[in-house]
């Protein structure tokens, strides 16, 4: 008889994983590390594409609005879809490693400040690289 504990007994962060995960001190790991990986390269992939095509609608509307040229209707549009897919990642990585509401929120709405979303991306990245040591 063996002291491991069956898959059907063993915790829902060691299934689907080989790597054990370590918790927060005080939070339950609700899912696999697998999963917080993959939540995280989304997250990251969307934080430097929503920051770029920010930084695209900023340099649009100054030269719309600041120098009289004709804008791209289609910078605006693009960003707002990739803004909604930024919320999404950052909202399912906030759920993963169980941030809370307020610190999801601000993540949320960092990919409205430009740069903003570059700064996020690298602090709350390595705040989860050290938490759960991926």
């Amino acid at each position: 008889m063996t002291d491991q504990p069956s898959p059907a007994q063993s915790s829902p962060a060691q299934q689907g994983s080989d790597q054990p995960s370590t918790a927060p001190a005080g939070a339950a790991v609700t899912v696999g590390i697998d999963k917080i990986k993959g939540a995280l390269l989304r997250y990251r992939i969307m934080a430097w594409i929503t920051g770029v095509w920010l930084l695209l609608l900023v340099a649009n509307m100054i030269a719309e609005y600041g120098f009289g040229r004709d804008g791209y209707p289609l910078i605006a549009i693009a960003h707002g879809w990739i803004y909604v897919l930024y919320l999404i990642t950052a909202v399912d990585l906030g759920m993963k490693v169980r941030w809370s509401a307020g610190k999801t929120v601000i993540t949320c709405l960092a990919g409205t400040i430009p740069f903003l979303s570059f700064w996020f991306e690298h602090i709350r990245a390595q705040e989860v690289k050290s938490t759960f040591g991926i």
